[in-house]
């Protein structure tokens, strides 16, 4: 659905107006906001999930049993995808949020590193991290931009099979990561709901948990998702890397000079 600039003035005003009165802001981020940093999404519409059976080539069964198979099809252009994205506005916009004392935290479900590697400190990957591998032997870990694909699956220097640190389908979500995330939900004032169609549990409970606790809800979304109608208070439709730099336009001019 494409939106005209005077269409979105209001809405991005009105969320300025929110957002810079907000005393701890949290963001919940999904594929769509490193989408524009060239990185596929998993689901949707041109998703990878349309080219190949996740239950076949991204469940730890399937890794464990053909290792090989599984970083060919998947885990080795991941990395090459992953090598070379940088962070894009949307990063950007989160991390100048951060500075201007409005975002807390950010939950969320990639596993690229972008958020760390545009600025942000305060990072809860729900579903861990493709920056770093383990080896399954030692449990040694070894970044992954190191991880020489000469030899597939690639191993540890103790000969073990490395795997990255993110969850595989059929693992359980890190207890810490899903703890926190319901704790900072609770606890904030607004949430920023970015690139995230709403459809992976738990972590699509998370607006509804702020919600519930009395937050304000600010979705930022190319389309309509399920959240759109059920829990946003706001929806902002567009990209996350051509709205983020006008709402923080926006909230500067509503801000004490320093």
């Amino acid at each position: 659905m494409a939106l005209n600039h005077t269409t979105m003035i209001e809405p991005i005003e009105h969320a300025a107006d929110i957002l810079s009165k907000a005393k701890s802001a949290v963001a919940l981020t999904g594929a769509g906001i490193s989408v524009e940093s060239g990185i596929p999404p998993f689901r949707g519409k041109g998703g990878l999930w349309e080219k190949i059976d996740p239950m076949k080539v991204a469940h730890i069964d399937a890794f464990l049993d053909d290792p090989a198979t599984v970083w060919n099809v998947l885990i080795k252009d991941m990395k090459t995808v992953l090598d070379t994205a940088r962070p894009n506005p949307g990063h950007a916009g989160l991390v100048d949020l951060e500075r201007l004392g409005i975002l807390k935290t950010v939950i969320t479900q990639n596993v690229d590193g972008l958020h760390q590697m545009a600025g942000s400190s305060d990072v809860i990957e729900f579903h861990g991290s493709f920056a770093w591998q383990s080896c399954l032997d030692c449990n040694r870990s070894i970044e992954t931009s190191q991880v020489d694909l000469a030899q597939i699956p690639p191993r540890c220097s103790c000969g073990g099979i490395l795997r990255p640190d993110c969850i595989f389908f059929g693992e359980m979500i890190p207890r810490d990561a899903l703890v926190r995330s319901q704790q900072v939900s609770a606890a904030c004032d607004v949430m920023l709901v970015i690139g995230t169609s709403a459809t992976v549990q738990p972590a699509a409970t998370m607006p509804f948990i702020a919600k519930d606790s009395g937050a304000f809800i600010i979705e930022i979304n190319p389309e309509p998702t399920p959240f759109t109608s059920r829990v946003s208070d706001l929806p902002l439709l567009g990209g996350a890397g051509s709205i983020m730099p006008r709402l923080l336009k926006a909230i500067r001019r509503r801000l004490p000079s320093t």
